[in-house]
């Protein structure tokens, strides 16, 4: 026998999945936003970097999330080196003490696991560990990378290799990853309603 009530159920269940999952907005609604609500809106959009979205707000109207997200990576392209080590240092440690104690940001937690961070075996805890040490030790800012686009394998590769870089060029590297974060992270935030090239 077919069990309607049960399927009834797990519709409602979809359904209410899915009115949890917050609404993303059109562009035109973040062109009409002000100041102070584009501010809290989109403060995270670099960890911990509120003024980020203080400075874009004043290139309003964007076309599409697209150019928002221009928007965001020149304005922290532009910063002095000085300044973008700084927005580095606003990133946690990948599986570090936020992570263990579950302190991370929302959008850092989704990160994490999305690269397996949150499931690391003790051997890779220990492997990850001692590479942020040593990465922190020769740079002075954690390691940065987009969790969302590597799996922990990769992550512990990357930062293995990228421990070589010189100063200047792993600022700009880690600034890299900070944009294509700043990317997935704006497109939880903004529907995408640019015109695919045909």
């Amino acid at each position: 026998d077919v069990d309607f009530n049960s399927g009834h159920h797990s519709i409602i269940h979809a359904e209410n999945a899915m009115a949890s999952e917050p609404r993303l907005l059109t562009i035109e609604e973040v062109n009409r936003m002000d100041f102070q609500e584009f501010v809290e809106r989109f403060a995270s959009v670099f960890e911990h970097t509120p003024l980020a979205a203080a400075c874009v707000w004043a290139h309003r109207p964007f076309q599409d999330v697209k150019l928002l997200h221009r928007a965001f990576c020149t304005f922290i392209r532009d910063l002095s080196p000085a300044m973008k080590e700084g927005v580095l240092r606003c990133y946690p440690d990948l599986a570090g003490r936020l992570a263990q104690q579950g302190a991370l940001s929302d959008e850092s937690t989704k990160e994490h696991k999305s690269a397996g961070l949150l499931d690391l075996t003790e051997q890779e805890q220990r492997e990850l560990f001692a590479l942020n040490v040593n990465y922190k030790r020769k740079f002075t800012y954690p390691f940065v990378i987009c969790a969302r686009e590597n799996k922990k394998e990769t992550i512990i590769r990357g930062i293995t290799a990228r421990l070589s870089n010189d100063g200047p060029v792993e600022v700009e590297v880690g600034i890299g990853e900070v944009c294509k974060i700043a990317g997935h992270r704006l497109s939880d935030i903004v529907a995408d309603n640019s015109n695919p090239k045909l």
